[in-house]
């Protein structure tokens, strides 16, 4: 019996079974196995020297300079401070400032309605709001809405409110809703408070009132009242005659030398809280 063949076993030492590889052009490796990728060259990292006390340096950038003459003409625009209480003609906000460093005494003539929205936006920009009422059960539910649940509106009888305390880190606004003829105010007038006096319409005291009065706030009135109010603050006549045309979310906002028109815009929520704005409670 002759003895079996065995076929050769492949030569890997010589270049029978391997062909020039075209990915790294090394001779002898079958084209059958996987080639492992060269390693890029990794780029040296740029050298990064620490200064005492500042760290490493950053990247470089260009500096920007300005010569010394133009300096006065740089500007930062800041808009007023204060709440916003409505847009005024031009639909630009209008922004009343009642929280100052001097004592300052507002006078409104119309509805609890627009003297509890401007509480409530007072509270919104950080002050507290103390009540002096004649009917504390219609500040009841205001008073528990504001401030998130914290107490920040407080609520007396007449001529039973105490000393406030107020700050320029805890400004307070005092809202007098005691009726057509309020007794005097038994608060000594003191920095960052501000007492707001509301009118449902003017009566016999309304002369006094007005006189003192550093702000004015109107919401519709009779011819008369009208008359009344353009004699002592001295309103343009045409400005006299809109008042008792006025709806029931504008206001005239005047001094004795300045006056505009603003029309309150309530969101969705003080819309739910206070109900819809009105002239008559």
């Amino acid at each position: 019996m002759s003895a079996p063949v065995h076929p050769q076993r492949a030569d890997w030492s010589n270049n029978s079974w391997g062909r020039q590889n075209s990915w790294d052009g090394r001779p002898g490796r079958p084209s059958h196995l996987p080639t492992p990728e060269p390693e890029a060259p990794q780029p040296s990292a740029p050298e990064q020297r620490s200064q005492p006390g500042y760290g490493l340096r950053g990247p470089k950038r260009d500096r920007h300079l300005l010569p010394a003459e133009v300096l006065d003409q740089l500007t930062l625009p800041v808009g007023d401070d204060g709440i916003v209480i409505g847009v005024d003609p031009e639909n630009q906000p209008a922004v009343l400032g009642l929280l100052r460093p001097k004592p300052l005494d507002v006078l409104v003539v119309g509805s609890m309605w627009i003297a509890q929205l401007l509480s409530l936006r007072t509270v919104a920009v950080g002050a507290r709001v103390a009540v002096e009422t004649a009917r504390p059960q219609a500040w009841t539910q205001m008073a528990q809405a504001a401030g998130g649940g914290q107490q920040c509106v407080s609520i007396h009888d007449v001529r039973q409110i105490a000393p406030q305390g107020p700050s320029v880190s805890s400004p307070v606004l005092v809202v007098r809703d005691c009726g057509a003829q309020p007794p005097r105010n038994q608060l000594a007038p003191s920095s960052w408070q501000s007492v707001l006096t509301l009118l449902p319409f003017l009566g016999p005291r309304a002369p006094r009132l007005l006189a003192r009065a550093d702000l004015l706030g109107l919401q519709r009135l009779s011819p008369q009242e009208a008359d009344v109010i353009a004699r002592i603050m001295r309103l343009p006549r045409q400005v006299a005659e809109t008042l008792p045309t006025l709806s029931d979310n504008a206001m005239l906002w005047c001094t004795r030398n300045h006056h505009q028109f603003v029309l309150t815009q309530p969101t969705d929520s003080e819309n739910g809280l206070l109900g819809a704005p009105r002239r008559m409670d």
